[in-house]
C-alpha cells in the first residue's frame, strides 16, 4: 500500500473513532436529571468531553491490539523475541504534551465552574510544611468582595431540617428561587457538617458550623426539585430533604408577599418518626438529637444567624 494511502487510511479511522467518541460524549449524561441551572450544563459538558476523550482512548488502544493480533502473529512454533522498539523523540514530545494540554484545559474549565457559581466562606488553612512557618495560607484572599446578586436567602440547617429567610425576614421550609436571576445563597450550619445537595443543580456544597459559606446559583428551569443533606448526620438523615421551587420573578414576588402574611409552621419529618413507638422488641440505647416541633419565629432568626 502507498505511502499515503495507509496515512489516509489511518486519518479516516481516527475522524471515524472521534466521531463516535463524541456521540459516546453525548449519551453519557442522558441519564441524568435535567439540567436545572446554568452551571449545571457547564458540568454535564465537561463531563462528556470526559467521556470522549475516555471512548476515544480505548478505541485507539482496543484498535491497537486487534491490528497487531491480525497483521503481526508470529507463526507457529516462532519463540523468537521481537525487535527492540527504539525512541522516537517526536513520539516522547506528543505523549508527554498532549496529556499535559487535556489537564490544563479540565483545570481550566474547573476554576471557571467555580467562579461562576462564586463560592466564599471557604478560606481553608493550609498549614506549611515547615514547623517554623506560624501563619497559614488561605485559598482565597480575605479581601476577596462577592459578585452582585440579584436575590440573597440565607439557609440554615440543623439536625434534623432545613429552613430558608427571604428579604423581609420571610421564614420559609421551601426553599423559592427565581428563574433565569443569579441568586446567592449563604448557608449556615447550627451544628455539625451538612451538605447541600441538589442533583438537578449539579451542586454540592458543604455547610462548616463557625462558617457563612455563600455560593451563586442561576436556575434556568422552573420546577420544583429536591433538596437532601449529601452528608450522614445521624438517626433521621434520611428525612432531611426540603423542596425547591423554581419559578417566575412574578411567582416569587408574589409568594414572598403571602408568605409575610403567614406564619410558618416547622413541618419536621423526623417528629413524628421519633414520636412513632418502637418497631422492635428490643431498643438499641444509642443516643440520637431528638428533633422538636416548633413554630418558626423570625425574631430568633433576625437576632442570631448561626
Amino acid at each position: 500500500m502507498p505511502k499515503f494511502l495507509k496515512y489516509l487510511l489511518i486519518a479516516v479511522v481516527i475522524a471515524i473513532l472521534l466521531a463516535i467518541s463524541h456521540w459516546i460524549g453525548q449519551q453519557a449524561y442522558t441519564w441524568m436529571p435535567i439540567q436545572a441551572t446554568a452551571e449545571a450544563q457547564k458540568v454535564d459538558d465537561l463531563f462528556s468531553f470526559l467521556v470522549s476523550i475516555g471512548a476515544f482512548i480505548i478505541f485507539v488502544l482496543l484498535g491497537m491490539m486487534v491490528f497487531s493480533i491480525i497483521f503481526f502473529r508470529a507463526p507457529t512454533n516462532d519463540y523468537s523475541e521481537g525487535h527492540p522498539s527504539r525512541g522516537d523523540i517526536r513520539l516522547e514530545i506528543l505523549w508527554t504534551a498532549t496529556p499535559t494540554v487535556l489537564v490544563l484545559w479540565l483545570a481550566f474549565q474547573g476554576v471557571n465552574i467555580y467562579q461562576q457559581l462564586n463560592i466564599l466562606g471557604l478560606q481553608q488553612i493550609v498549614q506549611l510544611p515547615t514547623p517554623l512557618e506560624s501563619e497559614a495560607a488561605y485559598a482565597i484572599p480575605s479581601g476577596e468582595k462577592p459578585k452582585p446578586a440579584v436575590e440573597t436567602i440565607e439557609v440554615f440547617v440543623k439536625q434534623w431540617d432545613w429552613s430558608f429567610r427571604y428579604p423581609n425576614n420571610v421564614i420559609s421550609q421551601e426553599l423559592h428561587l427565581p428563574v433565569n436571576l443569579r441568586t446567592r445563597l449563604n448557608m449556615h450550619a447550627k451544628d455539625v457538617l451538612h451538605s447541600f445537595y441538589v442533583p438537578d443543580f449539579r451542586l454540592q456544597q458543604y455547610i462548616v458550623p463557625g462558617r457563612n459559606i455563600d455560593l451563586v446559583v442561576t436556575p434556568i428551569r422552573p420546577g420544583k426539585y429536591k433538596l437532601k443533606d449529601a452528608l450522614f448526620s445521624g438517626t433521621y438523615f434520611s428525612l432531611m430533604d426540603a423542596d425547591v421551587q423554581v419559578e417566575s420573578l412574578e411567582q416569587y414576588n408574589q409568594w414572598i408577599t403571602q408568605a409575610q402574611q403567614e406564619l410558618a409552621t416547622n413541618q419536621n419529618q423526623a417528629v413524628a418518626e421519633y414520636t412513632q413507638p418502637p418497631k422492635t422488641m428490643l431498643k438499641s440505647g444509642w443516643y440520637t438529637v431528638a428533633p422538636s416541633q416548633e413554630v418558626i419565629a423570625k425574631e430568633n432568626y433576625v437576632k442570631n444567624d448561626t
